[in-house]
């Protein structure tokens, strides 16, 4: 299975961009570091990634307005053709337009026990306030600051004696940890069948008149009633022999399916048993799978196999 690839924005020396670098020559890792991006030009941490032979990109931020100085970092991270980006000691609030371009593929991670103390200052204001433990804290980057779900968190114990040096150091030990096995845990659910099958369902039941039935052992959709109606996708995991987990959808006829086959290979397959009869594999157990299109295969088929009356419901409440 071909690796993520792991691109990482740092403003300082990068530690933490240490840890998941190292932690990415595991063979079991599930992803690769493919750039180190700054907008520090003279951070310490791109020097140790030219080091470690990662691409590095770096863009002073002066003179610059957010929103271009983040355009900027964007076509970079395109360029490497990163799947994922890691914060790691990033020291820029992002504009609103980038986040939404790395939506569930960004991640962070701050020295708080989220949702306490966001921003700065963090291990001084746990300290002030008499708390038992600190921490840190993995979470998906939103426009809110420190604002994303938490992925993971690891509490460190406040000892008595403790200032913010002290305090702080023990953290970082925490955090080069807690990083890079959860950011690993993070990208290898993109593989997990059980997520994939949840992800496929949310989709296809939020179609109108939907229900899930199991079907020879594969997990099915279908539309209509119980008793009399069809099924419209089928979620094949390693089925017939196949060495992969793949959306089952149908298309128009065996043109369509050579022609995808042909300029897709590595997505689209010809399924054993359902190809014969109008149906696509489409593989969802890789990197970068754009779920909109999912969306777009499954409602496609929904419509070839609903009755007429519920595509024109959907076609009307499409107008407003």
């Amino acid at each position: 299975m071909a690796k993520a690839r792991l691109a990482i924005m740092i403003s300082g020396v990068g530690t933490n961009m240490a840890a998941l670098l190292y932690a990415s020559r595991d063979p079991d890792c599930p992803y690769e570091v493919v750039l180190v991006a700054s907008n520090n030009p003279d951070a310490q941490g791109l020097k140790l990634a030219e080091a470690e032979g990662v691409a590095t990109f770096s863009h002073a931020h002066k003179g610059l307005s957010r929103e271009e100085h983040d355009t900027t970092m964007h076509a970079a991270l395109t360029e490497a053709k990163a799947d994922y980006v890691a914060l790691a000691g990033y020291m820029r609030i992002l504009s609103d337009e980038f986040v939404s371009k790395w939506a569930e593929r960004m991640v962070n991670i701050h020295p708080s026990l989220l949702p306490k103390y966001k921003g700065l200052d963090t291990h001084q204001r746990a300290i002030d306030a008499g708390d038992s433990h600190g921490g840190c804290s993995v979470h998906l980057v939103t426009p809110e600051l420190d604002d994303g779900p938490v992925l993971d968190q690891t509490p460190v114990a406040i000892l008595p004696d403790d200032d913010v040096h002290s305090l702080t150091e023990r953290v970082k030990i925490a955090e080069y940890q807690l990083y890079a096995r959860t950011l690993s845990d993070y990208i290898a659910r993109e593989n997990d069948p059980d997520w994939i099958q949840q992800k496929v369902d949310g989709i296809a039941l939020s179609l109108p008149s939907t229900h899930a039935r199991e079907s020879h052992g594969a997990p099915g959709w279908r539309v209509g009633s119980e008793k009399s109606g069809k099924f419209f996708a089928y979620l094949s995991v390693n089925h017939h022999g196949e060495d992969r987990v793949a959306l089952l959808v149908k298309c128009s006829g065996p043109d369509e399916m050579m022609t995808l086959i042909d300029q897709e290979p590595e997505i689209y397959h010809k399924p054993a048993y359902y190809g014969a009869s109008g149906w696509i594999g489409y593989r969802l157990d890789r990197q970068g799978v754009d779920w909109d299109h999912v969306r777009q295969w499954l409602e496609r088929s929904w419509r070839s196999v609903a009755p007429k009356s519920l595509t024109k419901l959907m076609d009307a409440a499409e107008e407003f």
